[in-house]
């Protein structure tokens, strides 16, 4: 069985060596409730400013539902915790996104589809933060118990080596009690909290769903 690294670990080495430094870290964000606690994780460590490159949501209205959900936490988040972060959000290009998932179409959820899409957004994502001179990227995602952190991770790794002025900052955000936080915050600021993952072929899937009868 292959060796899983605790990435929560590899993330409190990198802390440790900043030595109270806050660096500028660009954080990709695929929604507010992903972004609840990580966000108060980092913000204490780095100058964080976050993207939103998202270009695999579907349809559009859900792509901008999730950016709006996201812009006002945001603003609750400076107003309870004291850190102003600003968000960039990119050209929304669906048609461009699904291109590159078609062809994985019939791959299960968290398949080879479901890598390509976070490979995709993590390294133009990556270019902003090397083009823009940003010391440190990072994804919210590894705060999702249904993404794997240990390959999101290794993508990260990967893309800091085509990437080498910008360093990756391991995470698995879920871990120490990360994601009871992060169910938490939601509670408390409302977030909407969507049923499917994002893609069009995710959309699809959850259409497909039996509805869930009530008690």
């Amino acid at each position: 069985m292959e060796n899983r690294i605790n990435y929560h670990n590899e993330a409190m080495k990198i802390i440790k060596t900043l030595e109270g430094r806050r660096p500028r870290l660009l954080a990709h964000v695929c929604c507010g409730p992903c972004s609840t606690y990580p966000l108060k994780f980092l913000a204490e460590h780095f100058e964080v400013t976050v993207i939103y490159h998202n270009s695999n949501i579907y349809p559009k209205a859900e792509y901008e539902r999730r950016y709006q959900v996201l812009h006002d936490f945001l603003g609750k988040f400076e107003r309870d915790f004291g850190h102003k972060i600003a968000v960039i959000k990119t050209k929304y290009d669906n048609d461009d996104f699904n291109a590159a998932l078609e062809p994985f179409a019939a791959a299960p959820e968290g398949g080879a589809r479901c890598i390509v899409c976070y490979r995709k957004r993590m390294q133009e994502a990556m270019e902003y933060a090397e083009r823009e001179r940003y010391e440190y990227f990072t994804t919210v995602m590894t705060i999702s118990p249904h993404k794997d952190s240990q390959i999101i991770n290794k993508i990260g790794q990967s893309l800091a080596k085509a990437y080498p002025d910008v360093r990756y900052f391991h995470s698995d955000f879920k871990k120490s009690g990360g994601f009871e936080e992060a169910g938490k915050m939601c509670e408390k600021y409302c977030l909407y909290r969507q049923v499917y993952c994002g893609c069009r072929y995710s959309y699809e899937a959850m259409l497909k769903r039996p509805p869930t009868s009530s008690k």
